[in-house]
């Protein structure tokens, strides 16, 4: 038997949610992992999960300290899915998608929800390496 692989998670950025210290949330965001939901068609996880409100069409992203703080909100989920990101990624994402994202949330299911405007977020992480630019 071989031993189970541990859930995803950053303990970094769980410890910031509960302190909901915005500081530490954009530490850990750029110095650690994220956990993002995928979208699984026809049994492929394919692409990140946006989630909209009904009769909008801007989206939010979720983002989560741990696979089990997804799960948390998906219950009835046969299998839920998630990809394990870093700030290159979220940086990436953010500016390519920012102007459909209307919110983005962390461990919207609890226990330690915070939630940020997507370009305060691109903000926070600063700018990607390389481009010369300065902090």
């Amino acid at each position: 038997m071989t031993e189970s692989t541990p859930e995803p998670r950053s303990e970094a950025l769980a410890d910031a949610l509960a302190k909901q210290d915005v500081a530490s949330v954009a530490y850990a965001l750029r110095n650690d992992v994220i956990v993002v939901p995928q979208l699984v068609v026809d049994g492929k996880a394919g692409q990140v999960r946006v989630f909209g409100r009904e009769g909008s069409e801007k989206r939010m992203l979720l983002l989560f300290s741990s696979a089990e703080n997804y799960v948390r909100m998906v219950p009835d989920e046969p299998d839920p899915q998630v990809m394990i990101c870093d700030a290159q990624w979220l940086r990436e994402f953010l500016t390519v998608h920012g102007s459909v994202l209307e919110m983005v949330f962390f461990d919207i299911a609890g226990p330690h929800v915070m939630q940020a405007a997507p370009a305060d977020l691109l903000a926070a992480l600063g700018p990607l390496p390389g481009t010369g630019a300065t902090s």
